[in-house]
């Protein structure tokens, strides 16, 4: 993985002692709460309802066992003993301390970390596939490429006050497994005639108006990405809105101008961008990939695997994915134990993971998207005694997909913005689905929960969609079926009229027995059965 040098260490140095002037000056009452707003957002610290929350940057969500650690220590020291990941790959404390905060990010810059851009109207954190590098579907590792879009997007003169936040995920595969069609950028690294480069993807979004994005560009070289992506930005930056907040993302200036418009006005920037010498060169391409080599991997691993203890073996056919590498596997720790919340983690749990990463796993561990942990690198011969470790810890729920693995937002328990709680309804319907077996009956079905129509919670491209809505001034929750993340993106068509907390739990589990009903298979997962047959079946089942 990535490690800095002496500019990037600068960086994160010199942020923090800037910072750590403003909070004093914000104590000590010589900036007002507004002058200190934007100061603070630009360091991840938002003040939510009980306390600020800090939001951690991890890069293409890989971290280090020491990285892991440190977070632990933080969450120990200055949180209540836990921290939350996040679906853009990140990581929260949800009650920090103002005065803490510069602490904080000295702490974090020892091993590395910051959390810039990870708020305002900048480039956000760059998000990748949870296993790249190790996957056997990808063409090459994305991450190099993940990596020298941080370090050109950071603190980038153009485009750190943009009209609204940007996000950008690159992805190896067209097994899509870091929703890049609902990126503001979405980068899919291919291979054309033996040349390795990027299809390219605007426009897609979720939030109050959600859309999928547009292929702008079926190929750029690797060599000139850079230059195409701030050819990008450009247009954004020219014409996107900056007077209206519900219509200054990307998407809306796409959906506006139409994506053939959009698209001949990148290419003639591009003609005038590229010129200039923007892209890195080939000595940079180099340094960076260096540090994402392959591990040391042991050859000779064997490839065969005990299955004998059945308990195991279900993980293993839950949680465990192929690896490129003969001997090898990637391991999904799921964070959506019974009764748990959503991407939480307690301190002894991280450091528990960040134990296992260095002696099982080189070191190297993922943050996904839905709000889970990888082990990308694992030997067989590992596997059992890992998941042994991680049965102890209560990190050994095997529910990768199932109906229980829940994406959700903070919700009305944290945020500021939110209608509605998130977290009890996603425990209501891991409770409701507890049996494993049956979950396993269900088979592949993505519930994402929103406590508000910034859809957090990716409810939009949830198989199941739960948006939380005030109602007169009560919680309320509005059903969406039919949406994707994935390689077949698609977004959620909203069943019916929106429903109490318990209202919804018993409205999934209706849908959910319906699809068994109608389904061709049990091999027919949820998405293909609503695709063939449509919502009547499941709106005669919810309101009758």
């Amino acid at each position: 993985m990535y490690k800095y040098d002496t500019y990037d260490q600068a960086m994160v140095d010199a942020r923090v002692d800037e910072f750590r002037d403003q909070v004093e000056a914000r104590l000590a009452g010589t900036i007002t709460e507004d002058q200190f707003k934007p100061l603070r957002l630009m360091n991840g610290l938002y003040l939510q309802l009980h306390a600020y929350m800090l939001r951690v940057a991890i890069p293409y969500g890989t971290l280090s066992g020491d990285q892991l650690r440190a977070l632990s220590d933080i969450a120990r020291k200055y949180d209540r003993d836990y921290a939350h990941f996040t679906t853009r790959q990140n990581l929260q404390y949800n009650w920090i301390k103002l005065q803490d905060a510069p602490d904080i990010l000295a702490a974090l810059a020892k091993v590395e970390m910051h959390a810039i851009q990870t708020s305002g109207n900048c480039i956000r954190n760059i998000s990748s596939d949870q296993f790249a590098g190790a996957a056997a579907d990808e063409v090459a590792d994305p991450r190099p490429y993940a990596e020298l879009l941080r370090q050109w997007s950071s603190f980038h003169p153009e485009f750190s006050y943009l009209p609204r936040k940007f996000k950008i995920a690159v992805t190896a595969s067209d097994n899509d497994r870091a929703a890049i069609q609902l990126h503001d950028i979405g980068l899919q690294l291919v291979r054309r005639d033996g040349v390795l480069g990027f299809r390219v993807l605007v426009g897609g979004g979720m939030g109050r108006t959600p859309m999928i994005g547009h292929w702008i560009r079926e190929f750029i070289p690797v060599g000139q990405y850079l230059s195409y992506c701030e050819a990008i930005l450009r247009v954004y930056n020219r014409h996107g809105r900056r007077d209206n907040i519900y219509k200054a993302r990307i998407k809306i200036l796409v959906h506006e101008l139409g994506a053939a418009e959009f698209t001949r006005q990148v290419e003639a920037e591009w003609a005038l961008t590229e010129p200039l010498g923007l892209d890195a060169p080939q000595a940079e391409y180099d340094r960076i990939g260096a540090f994402f080599a392959d591990p040391a991997y042991d050859l000779s691993a064997s490839d065969s695997l005990d299955r004998s203890d059945p308990d195991f073996a279900v993980w293993v056919d839950q949680n465990v994915h192929a690896h490129k590498q003969p001997g090898y596997a990637i391991v999904t720790i799921s964070l959506k134990p019974p009764r748990g919340i959503p991407g939480d983690a307690s301190s002894a749990q991280m450091d528990l993971v960040a134990d296992l990463a260095e002696r099982l796993s080189f070191d190297e561990l993922r943050v996904t998207h839905a709000q889970n942990l990888v082990l990308p690198h694992v030997r067989k011969d590992d596997l059992y005694a890992l998941w042994q470790a991680l049965d102890g810890a209560d990190l050994a729920t095997p529910n990768l997909d199932l109906v229980t693995d829940i994406i959700a937002c903070p919700g009305l328990d944290y945020c500021a913005l939110a209608n509605a709680r998130s977290i009890p309804v996603a425990q209501k319907i891991a409770d409701r689905f507890a049996d494993l077996d049956r979950q396993r009956d269900v088979g592949e079905l993505k519930i994402k929960v929103s406590g508000c129509i910034n859809a957090c919670g990716h409810h939009h491209a949830g198989h199941i969609g739960i948006l939380g809505v005030d109602k007169k001034g009560e919680e309320a929750y509005q059903l969406s079926l039919g949406g994707s993340g994935a390689e077949d993106a698609s977004l959620a068509k909203i069943l019916g009229p929106a429903f109490t907390e318990d209202g919804v739990v018993e409205a999934v589990e209706k849908i959910i027995e319906r699809y068994r009903a109608v389904r061709t298979s049990p091999q027919e997962r949820f998405l293909d059965t609503y695709r063939r047959v449509g919502d009547a079946p499941f709106k005669e089942a919810v309101y009758g």
